[in-house]
């Protein structure tokens, strides 16, 4: 099923909110003061012990529309930056629901945590399907974007130059989904902890949440916590600081990975301040551990969702498990600078 050119082309109404279902096979990359635990909005537990282990996934498609920013299309014509943005988040009903359209929210056991993820190059989000409905199982609102020219179905063909304009898109997710979670009324309203911001991606969605966490350009300090799968330093973006105080580091890279060589994730691991942590895939390539590779899926998994508990539900006893559950003998290794 499609998340392409025609789903963005009708999304002509700013912010408008509709419901669809899934997205399509993709193809490879072609190259605050609140207490910890605790919402500053509304006092009340993020994590609370009678919260369920397991939550039903509830999918909700938002068309999103920047007007203060555009694309050029391959025709010459611009139009505003488009953002068809899906949003999984903890539903009623039994765990294993998946991608339920319009499901009634876990509203009673919120506000949650909110990761917003970046594809990569040349795929949608529908590849990570897996791995998005995990963290909303732990507990977690997910946001991913289909970035309007990297995208599989970008109207004539996916443009990776257009990179540099992605974390600026992820911030004004950020900024729509708060809003829609701070009104009174609606699917989102109080669905969201304001104090508790993560970004992630993969490929190239990596270099935009990088960026978003790190760049002095486009760092949006809402954010304090990143998961970097296999991504790296946007080229020419050249404002990357890790200074004291930098959101934790969770960076993911394959041994094997010809796209994105473990060279990158290495410069900017070592750059990093701590607390930072680097899982390495064994052999892994670019995208199958994110996808469907298993046991490295799962591995991914468990890992980011230690880390994740970790740093935005206050859970040190994850942090404190995250070497063994990134370490698999001949599959998976996990180094820790907490």
């Amino acid at each position: 099923m499609v998340l392409g050119l025609l789903a963005l082309a009708v999304a002509a109404v700013a912010l408008s909110v509709t419901v669809a279902t899934g997205g399509r096979s993709s193809r490879a990359r072609g190259d605050a003061g609140a207490a910890p635990g605790q919402s500053a909005a509304t006092g009340k537990s993020s994590s609370a012990t009678s919260s369920p282990s397991s939550f039903a996934v509830g999918l909700r498609l938002l068309h999103l529309v920047d007007t203060s920013r555009t694309i050029t299309l391959a025709n010459g014509t611009t139009e505003p930056r488009r953002l068809l943005t899906e949003v999984r988040y903890p539903a009623l009903g039994e765990p294993d629901g998946t991608d339920l359209p319009d499901a009634p929210a876990a509203r009673a056991d919120g506000p949650f945590p909110l990761v917003i993820f970046g594809h990569g190059f040349d795929v949608t989000p529908a590849l990570y399907a897996r791995l998005l409905q995990s963290w909303v199982r732990a507990g977690y609102v997910v946001a991913a974007p289909v970035f309007p020219l990297e995208n599989a179905d970008a109207p004539g063909g996916p443009d990776e130059s257009d990179l540099i304009n992605q974390p600026a898109d992820m911030s004004f997710v950020i900024s729509h989904l708060l809003a829609e979670s701070n009104s009174s009324s609606g699917p989102l309203a109080g669905l969201l902890d304001p104090a508790k911001i993560a970004v992630a991606g993969q490929s190239d969605g990596g270099d935009t949440a990088l960026a978003v966490a790190y760049d002095r350009y486009y760092r949006d300090p809402r954010v304090s916590a990143a998961v970097i799968l296999s991504g790296a330093e946007i080229p020419g973006a050249g404002g990357f600081t890790f200074p004291p105080g930098s959101p934790p580091l969770l960076a993911t890279q394959g041994t094997a990975d010809t796209v994105n060589l473990p060279s990158a994730t290495s410069m900017f691991f070592d750059a990093a301040q701590r607390p930072k942590y680097l899982l390495s895939l064994i052999g892994a390539e670019h995208l199958p551990p994110y996808s469907d590779q298993q046991p490295q899926l799962a591995i991914v998994e468990r890992v980011t969702t230690a880390f994740l508990d970790g740093y935005l539900k206050g859970r040190p006893q994850e942090l404190a498990r995250l070497v063994s559950l990134g370490s698999v003998p001949g599959i998976a290794s996990m180094l820790a600078e907490p």
